[in-house]
């Protein structure tokens, strides 16, 4: 039974919630990564913060990225799976949340984090063309037009 241990990359790096989105965003150069979990007081886990949220929620709308912190794009308890959870028990939290990232929590701490490119590596094609598929699939239409 492969786990979420053996999927997971460890060493995870938290963002304070009170850091910034700038420092937030040097830290994601710095480390080579698209996403940081956001960790409050205790190093609790209040959220994931990904490079597209700092574009799109903070300088998109004018807003100044040395004045947002980590906590003001934290969006209440994120999914999370326990290390010893089943590789389909996994899947299926993703799949169901339509999530590309995942932290992996043992004894009520964070110990890694699951992505796509993690999937790739320990998954079949054809599992992993499923998880794509359900993952990116666009929402329902609620017959009004987007652009």
């Amino acid at each position: 039974m492969t786990s979420a241990r053996d999927i997971m990359h460890p060493g995870v790096e938290c963002v304070p919630s009170h850091e910034t989105l700038d420092r937030a965003a040097q830290m994601m150069r710095d480390m080579n990564v698209g996403s940081l979990p956001i960790c409050g007081p205790g190093d609790k886990l209040s959220g994931i913060l990904t490079d597209r949220d700092i574009v799109v929620k903070c300088v998109a709308v004018g807003k100044d990225p040395a004045k947002m912190t980590a906590a003001d794009l934290a969006d209440g308890t994120p999914v999370w799976c326990d290390a010893s959870a089943d590789e389909s028990d996994v899947i299926s939290l993703m799949e169901n949340n339509k999530i590309r990232r995942m932290p992996v929590i043992e004894d009520h701490m964070l110990v890694g984090m699951i992505s796509e490119a993690d999937l790739a590596q320990h998954l079949s094609e054809d599992k992993l063309a499923h998880f794509v598929a359900t993952v990116t699939a666009a929402p329902p239409s609620t017959g009004q037009q987007t652009r």
